[in-house]
């Protein structure tokens, strides 16, 4: 992806940065799918240490009933 901003300065100093709004949507895009993906790290690092079922295990008991 490529960027066009435009910096603002204020007193010499950078302050604030505008964006096409294509690439500030691709942005934000990127940045929610970051976020999912962190989160489901995160769920399948707590899940790892869970105990297991085979769902052969599971069709027979339901299946049994």
């Amino acid at each position: 992806m490529s960027t066009q901003p435009q910096v603002i300065e204020r007193e010499g100093k950078k302050e604030f940065v505008v964006l096409p709004y294509e690439e500030f949507l691709k942005i934000k895009e990127t940045l929610e799918d970051y976020e999912d993906l962190k989160g489901l790290r995160e769920a399948k690092s707590e899940a790892a240490t869970e105990a297991t079922v085979k769902l052969a295990d599971i069709r027979g008991e339901l299946l049994s009933d």
